[in-house]
């Protein structure tokens, strides 16, 4: 594993990269934490501040291109940065079924998926974990 890769890149992919691993890890800790304490909200902030820099970074990422230079996954960066307020303000509501059902729809395909895809061969997340 080398990050040379990553840091050789411009300047959004490994802003963009970081801030989905630091997200991945604390969403984690999140999912296994309790609910509604004064660290759940602390910590879920900053996940949500982390998945819009993740989000809003991908504008400045275009090696997939289909239309100009935007691909599929902008269209789950938008999705991602329209979400991210709906799920705080169903928390704020005391909704929280939806709060948790959007959440957990957010992690496991912004990160988890999204995050998966990044190590198809060629990408340069797969040089970092596997090498050229």
């Amino acid at each position: 594993m080398s990050l040379a890769p990553l840091l050789d890149a411009a300047p959004a992919i490994p802003l963009h990269a970081f801030a989905a691993m630091a997200a991945f890890v604390l969403g984690l800790v999140q999912f296994a934490a309790p609910k509604g304490t004064l660290p759940h909200r602390t910590f879920g902030w900053i996940w949500v501040a982390l998945m819009a820099v993740v989000a809003a970074s991908s504008f400045w990422i275009h090696q997939i291109r289909m239309v100009g230079p935007f691909g599929p996954i902008h269209l789950l960066s938008i999705f991602t940065l329209v979400m991210l307020p709906l799920a705080v303000w169903r928390a704020h509501t005391h909704r929280v079924t939806d709060h948790r059902r959007i959440m957990i729809l957010l992690f496991t395909g912004a990160l988890v998926v999204a995050g998966l895809f990044t190590l198809v061969p060629g990408r340069i997340m797969h040089q970092v974990f596997f090498g050229a």
